[in-house]
């Protein structure tokens, strides 16, 4: 007789009891998985800025009166500088203001590199805030300090997204825009972090600005200048921008700041990070000094005041040891002023204010050894007691043992869970006093709950640990071995995120074992493993396709094509393959009624018909012909309907996965533009081959059973048990779903595809611009290869009469073993493309808890009648 783990034989108040607890667990996945995802906005996007830092009033005399900016949005430093395709340069008055008049440079923009980040990082003199991440470029998420701030009276003109930002709230401000219809954003990159889209020219000129000299070995150091994200300007300037023999001077956009602020006297902004370019700059020695030391003040403030916050708030502070007897350095500087001694006093300047912008960073990732450690036990614990639960629920594991060792344990779990709420009590008692964010405590809380549930089994564990003592060296090997297997997998899977093209040897190489071993294990069957080699390499073509999908409407049609005699063999094989020994499983050769051929037969004429509506749609666009209202209640109705349908078909395994696989084929293809909708039948075959590899695994371990193993599968046709424990070798089966499932997402894209889509995918259903309906729409599409994956999962368990919640489980918790993975992999610099993707990677597989049970639950209505044909229940002995 089956035994439930710890509920030993307790059939109806054990089972009540699970499924409490399992509902439990679920709310508490979400929980824990809900407020974990809100913790990168802690750890990687909080605010740089300072409030409350004093400005630094400078102590020389402003060069210039005034001061007029002009920028040009997106214009990149090579197309500025090279001449055309003409052999004509584009800016021929900035060209002889470089050679005559002014100095010019490079100006490193660091990514993001958009409209807003960009204005912010030469007026504020601070990169993009990066909590502005999750409230779009053009909000202004926190007040902050730019040279306008300062000026006496600013006039402005331009974008009227960006301008509004620095002078919309400024009584002391003349400004206009002009209108929206006049921006093209049709050509050129955005937030591309190429150096390319990153480097922008500079040109300055007038009163307090060098003048033009020469280059010369003595004045070519600016090749070693080092940008603000570590890349080091080395190369020399390019021929063909005809400059290469002026002296050219680099610097960080956010160095235009505090140049801008020293050219006309003000104080720099107060949380400018950036370092006054001193070649920029026409003033005298003595004035140099003291304007280099100005800006070090600036950013030294800044320092001075995150510290006070930090120290005030925390019981145990820990200093910023390098700037330390600060006081004493600046006292020195001064002294060295006072001397005359303005080359030493430089030097001093420089190298403090490098200091500063070390103790700024280090004050803004204070917390972030703390945050981190929390979150990733967080993590850790919640995998752990996945574990346990599968162990104690699902696994053939003594349970005798267990259960009499219950008693002593309920005597001590209280104790615990005292224990543990003082602990937990103690530690948001600390976070109060040093006035933690709430969501400190949440995190805090939710990692303490866990551990405490987990020693609370340590009577579990204990015998857990003992059984496993007993076990075989060759045990401990297959265990050890199937979890480095496990790791490599999942591994593979977070690669994968970012180069699609590893599932085309994924499934290559799978093709190429699955079918050897099974040729080795039933020659005679040899069919089977040449149909598993062949659908595998099948689908591994398909990653090695353009993510952007290109336009084939020939294909769509054709598809359908392939759709309909793929349904016409299954269902061939359904009626008459039962009789074979490793088709007997999964295929019902008792229901021949003509309302299950008629259900077929509608089934296959609505995905011709869909093939005919992408036909007629296509053909109405491409003529610019507007859609006709007939064709769009068509094209829904057929959509709506084919779904139905598989609800009424036979419940024999191969029947039931046929209809549905039927059933979804015509709103995909009518949501596809091109190769796609032939992935949708190249992915059916391989879940098919799935089905038939485990199907074979089944046959073969049900051979030369025991007379125990009889006795057995007589006890459970007695007592009803549709379900065997969980054993060691059925990690496979969450696995290998796993793969598949996001193979289902990046067979025909990746994220970078999500956001650029052919409009004529939802043409069919929709012709004029709704976005939120275009979406679902985009996002149902998305859906329908993950339901097939899910419903061949859910298939597989019956057939091999293992849990689904309890492979459930594994997959919520193969799933967070990459979870934390993409946690470490989030990102707060790069392009606005790599930020929003790390986050991207690191919420969805956040919500997978979330996500794959939803999709269960719906693709459940589909599956929960399906028949195993099976003559003898599978049953295999506990490993």
């Amino acid at each position: 007789m089956r035994s439930d783990g710890i509920l030993g034989n307790r059939e109806g108040k054990g089972r009540k009891w699970l499924r409490r607890r399992e509902r439990w667990l679920v709310v508490l996945g979400v929980i824990l998985h809900a407020v974990y995802m809100l913790s990168i906005f802690d750890i990687y996007f909080k605010s740089p800025i300072v409030h409350g830092v004093d400005p630094v009033t400078p102590r020389f005399a402003a060069p210039a009166k005034r001061l007029v900016l002009l920028v040009a949005d997106g214009l990149r430093a090579d197309k500025f500088f090279e001449p055309d395709t003409e052999g004509n340069y584009r800016a021929p008055f900035l060209r002889s203001i470089i050679q005559t008049q002014g100095r010019w440079g490079v100006s490193h923009a660091r990514p993001p590199t958009e409209s807003r980040p960009g204005h912010v990082a030469i007026i504020a003199g601070f990169y993009e805030d990066p909590s502005a991440v999750t409230k779009g470029w053009k909000a202004n998420p926190v007040e902050f300090d730019s040279v306008f701030n300062r000026s006496r009276h600013t006039i402005s003109f331009g974008s009227p997204d960006i301008v509004p930002i620095f002078c919309g709230a400024l009584q002391h401000t003349t400004w206009d825009t002009y209108p929206h219809d006049f921006e093209d954003f049709a050509t050129g990159s955005h937030g591309d972090g190429h150096p390319s889209n990153t480097d922008t020219p500079l040109v300055a000129w007038g009163a307090g600005v060098k003048y033009p000299r020469p280059i010369s070995s003595s004045n070519h150091s600016n090749c070693g200048f080092r940008f603000v994200d570590d890349h080091v300007h080395d190369t020399p300037t390019p021929v063909e921008w005809g400059l290469h023999e002026i002296e050219r001077v680099d610097v960080n956009q956010a160095d235009i700041a505090p140049l801008m602020s020293t050219l006309i006297g003000l104080p720099c902004p107060v949380n400018s990070v950036g370092s006054l370019p001193l070649d920029y700059i026409n003033i005298s020695k003595a004035d140099e000094v003291e304007a280099v030391l100005s800006n070090t003040k600036e950013i030294l403030n800044q320092f001075l005041r995150k510290s006070y916050i930090k120290q005030s708030n925390s019981l145990y502070f820990k200093p910023f040891k390098p700037l330390s007897h600060y006081s004493s350095i600046l006292d020195k500087i001064e002294g060295l002023i006072s001397a005359i001694d303005y080359d030493a006093a430089m030097d001093l300047s420089k190298n403090l204010r490098s200091l500063a912008l070390q103790g700024l960073h280090y004050f803004q990732t204070y917390d972030w050894l703390m945050l981190m450690s929390v979150i990733t036990l967080g993590y850790v614990g919640w995998m752990i007691y996945l574990v346990l639960h599968v162990l104690q629920s699902y696994t053939s594991l003594p349970g005798n043992t267990f259960g009499m060792e219950q008693a002593v344990q309920k005597n001590n779990r209280g104790k615990i869970y005292l224990y543990g709420s003082m602990v937990t009590g103690m530690l948001c008692l600390l976070l109060l006093l040093e006035h933690s964010p709430p969501l400190y405590h949440a995190y805090m809380m939710m990692t303490s709950f866990l551990w405490v549930q987990i020693i609370s089994e340590y009577q579990f564990i204990r015998t857990l640990w003992k059984h496993l003592s007993g076990r075989r060296t060759s045990y401990i090997i297959k265990l050890l071995a199937t979890t480095a297997v496990s790791v490599f997998i999942l591994e593979f899977l977070v690669n994968s995120f970012t180069e699609r093209k590893l599932y085309t040897w994924c499934f290559l190489i799978a093709g190429a074992t699955a079918s050897l071993y099974l040729f080795q294990s039933i020659p005679w069957r040899s069919s089977i493993s040449i149909y598993v080699c062949i659908a595998c390499w099948f689908l591994s073509l398909f990653t090695l396709m353009p993510a952007e999908i290109p336009d084939n409407n020939q294909l769509v049609v054709s598809s359908g094509v392939i759709i309909i005699i793929i349904g016409i063999i299954a269902r061939w094989l359904d009626l008459h393959a039962g009789g074979r020994k490793y088709w007997q499983s999964i295929c019902n050769c008792k229901f021949k009624s003509s309302k299950f051929s008629s259900l077929f037969y509608l089934q296959a004429l609505l995905v011709a018909l869909s093939s005919v509506m992408v036909y007629l749609s296509t053909v109405h666009r491409t003529e610019k012909h507007e859609l006709l209202a007939s064709h769009q209640l068509i094209n829904w109705s057929v959509a709506g309907f084919s779904m139905v349908l598989p609800l009424f078909s036979e419940n024999s395994l191969l029947s039931r996965l046929t209809s549905i696989f039927l059933g979804f084929a015509p709103p995909f293809l009518l949501l596809s533009i091109g190769y796609e909708a032939i992935f949708y039948a190249a992915l059916a075959l391989v879940l098919m081959a799935w089905i038939l590899f485990e199907n074979t695994l089944l046959n073969l371990n049900i051979v030369n059973k025991s007379s125990d193993s009889t006795k057995s599968v007589t006890n459970n046709l007695i007592h009803g048990f549709d379900n065997r424990s969980l054993q060691l070798s059925d990690v496979r089966i969450p696995l290998v779903f796993m793969v598949l499932f996001n193979v289902a997402f990046f067979g025909t894209g990746n994220f970078a595809s999500i956001a650029s889509f052919e409009i004529s995918s939802v043409y069919r259903f929709i012709t004029i611009f709704s976005p939120f309906l275009m979406a679902a729409l985009l996002i149902f599409k998305l859906f329908i290869p993950f339901m097939l994956v899910i419903c061949a999962f859910s298939a597989i368990t019956k057939l091999n009469q293992v849990p689904r919640l309890g492979c459930y489980f594994l997959v919520i918790l193969f799933s967070d073993v990459m979870t934390i993975h993409f946690f470490f992999l989030v990102r707060n610099t790069g392009s606005w493309m790599e930020i929003g993707n790390s986050i991207s990677h690191f919420g969805i597989m956040s919500a997978q808890v979330v996500f794959v049970l939803l999709l269960f639950a719906l693709t459940n209505t589909y599956t929960k009648d399906i028949h195993c044909n099976s003559e003898v229940p599978s049953i295999r002995k506990a490993n």
